[in-house]
């Protein structure tokens, strides 16, 4: 069983994480009288009675519930009994994050002490939180704590059963983990005790891996299907009509999705795979702004997801957008699942692709082996074994740092002279005072190896072939624009990337310019009302604040944009 709490416990619950003192006045604040009216205004006061349910883990949504008299506990079941995770008395509030995101109930709530409670509908906190500062922040900030504890300990309420070995249940794991989804991850060749749970589940180990979630046994899910029984894909919106559609949950999507919800636009966010993009993925960012300690990109890009749903904004993935059309006055962006949305502008944040390494026996070892990204959960899967790392960027380096002090000895190889050509240079200086770092230099990998998980890989040099032992090889060769799915709709340059503004001609301004008699606004494309940002755009700088900025640049243009067409 994987999990990172910590061992201490208290009266909350057996087995849960103890969150500290100072934590719990954030976590559990008890409202005072003026903020009580405030709540009471915006709902409805009711009785509940004891062995009541507010909620219940798996359902599809809940109200924002206070309590004014009585007491209610938070519990999960877990092994067929219900375990106490906290519990909440007058003056005190439930829920979570959930409440923002739309995402599955995780908990439930039953009331212990008879009394009465406020009762805020769901659309009603959402406005609350983005128009009071104090008290929606007080609200806010307790959410966050919460789903903190649930991050940091053995949460029960999903589970996900499967082996280290399996990339499907890598891919799940992987979605949860980047999605800030609280989850419990069983290995059934490590951990005896996963049999009983199969056996209670009635689960074959033909159908592994499972979710069980909720009571319910998700057999060999995908991840979007997975994400469809959570209420993060478009299919737990009604609407598929929007002011602002984003394609793209990268630091640039999500800048616009920030900037676009706060000044009033409904938007939208369509994410291929999971929030944060490559940045996402990012161990630690030590060149962003503000972060003197650095941040990892996985943490960063949570809060952003956060403050764009503080606002309004609704965040789907994995969501993979396949074409687009324009059809009455607005731009469709059709999803690999047939599903059509619609925004009266739309804004590419798409960003690249990772790149493969042209080397014998990949595909037999990726998500079993070969990764594209270094966090917490490949680190922990390498457990202070060999690895080798593919490329000389920024990201590469990062990777490497992280993965030494998780203890692992770390080969990096790179087809170049030095690390100076493409690595910031604190990177590189970190890299070369760092005794478990190796770099081999104009070098490149050829060939995997392995029988069940990979053992060694094949460097090729100008002196020959070396083999290299690992349990890993981390690829950070590059990436090519993922802008196919535009459908001919923007002008792009010879490798692909969308022209914007100043970079196009007037070779690529078709008559639709003439008619409106200007030329494309900042990031705008060559078509009217797209526009492009971050990795995907032509020019960028490949940087996370340079694509926060064109994120958040770029909604002004959709604003002058949407005055022109009305």
């Amino acid at each position: 069983m994987e999990n990172t709490s910590n061992t201490q416990h208290d009266e909350r619950a057996e087995g849960w994480p103890a969150l500290p003192m100072a934590d719990d006045v954030v976590a559990f604040p008890t409202l005072d009288d003026s903020e009580l009216a405030v709540l009471q205004a915006l709902g409805s006061r009711r009785s509940v009675a004891v062995g009541e349910y507010l909620y219940r883990e798996g359902d599809a949504t809940y109200d924002f519930y206070v309590i004014l008299s009585g007491a209610a506990e938070i519990v999960v079941r877990s092994d067929g009994e219900e375990r106490i995770i906290t519990r909440h008395g007058p003056g005190q509030f439930l829920g979570e994050l959930n409440l923002l995101s739309g995402q599955r109930v995780y908990l439930s709530a039953r009331v212990v002490k008879p009394g009465e409670v406020i009762v805020v509908p769901r659309a009603a906190l959402h406005h609350l939180i983005a128009t009071a500062p104090t008290l929606g922040d007080t609200i806010l900030v307790a959410f966050l704590a919460r789903r903190s504890a649930l991050l940091s300990g053995a949460s029960a309420a999903i589970r996900v059963v499967g082996s280290r070995f399996s990339p499907e249940s890598l891919r799940v794991r992987e979605f949860l983990a980047r999605n800030g989804i609280p989850h419990e991850w069983l290995d059934p060749d490590r951990d005896a005790a996963v049999e009983r749970l199969l056996r209670e589940f009635a689960v074959t180990p033909g159908e592994l891996p499972v979710v069980i979630v909720s009571g319910s046994v998700l057999r060999r899910p995908t991840p979007g299907g997975l994400a469809e029984y959570l209420g993060l894909t478009i299919t737990s919106l009604p609407e598929r009509c929007f002011d602002l559609v984003v394609v793209g949950a990268g630091p640039a999507g999500l800048a616009a999705a920030v900037y676009g919800a706060s000044e009033g636009l409904q938007t939208l966010v369509v994410e291929m795979a999971a929030v944060g993009g490559q940045a996402g993925t990012s161990s630690r960012i030590e060149n962003y702004l503000g972060f003197p300690t650095g941040i990892s990109g996985g943490d960063l890009t949570q809060r952003a997801v956060v403050q764009a749903e503080k606002f309004g904004a609704h965040l789907t993935s994995p969501c993979t957008a396949s074409s687009l059309r324009e059809e009455a006055g607005h731009l469709v962006v059709r999803l690999s699942d047939g599903t059509d949305v619609a925004g009266r502008a739309v804004i590419v944040a798409s960003g690249a692709r990772y790149r493969r390494l042209d080397a014998s026996r990949l595909a037999d070892f990726e998500g079993n082996g070969v990764y594209y990204a270094a966090t917490e959960m490949e680190a922990r899967l390498c457990a202070g074994s060999p690895v080798v790392v593919a490329g000389g960027g920024n990201s590469a380096g990062q990777a490497a740092l992280f993965l030494a002090a998780a203890g692992s000895p770390v080969t990096v190889v790179i087809r170049g002279h030095d690390l100076d050509a493409s690595m910031s240079r604190y990177l590189v200086d970190r890299i070369e005072a760092d005794a478990r770092i190796e770099v081999r230099t104009n070098s490149k990998i050829t060939g995997l190896d392995g029988d069940r998980t990979l053992t060694s890989v094949r460097v090729t040099t100008a002196d020959g072939d070396t083999v290299f032992p690992c349990v890993a090889l981390f690829s950070f060769i590059g990436a090519d624009p993922a802008a196919d799915w535009l459908s001919g709709c923007a002008a792009l340059d010879a490798r692909g990337f969308v022209l914007t503004d100043r970079s196009l001609g007037e070779e690529h301004l078709d008559g639709r310019w003439e008619a409106l008699g200007r030329r494309p606004l900042p990031f705008e494309t060559s078509y009217p009302g797209l526009f492009a940002v971050g990795d995907v755009r032509a020019g960028s700088t490949k940087r996370v604040a340079a694509a926060v900025g064109e994120g958040s640049a770029a909604v002004r243009s959709v604003h002058e944009y949407l005055a022109f067409a009305h």
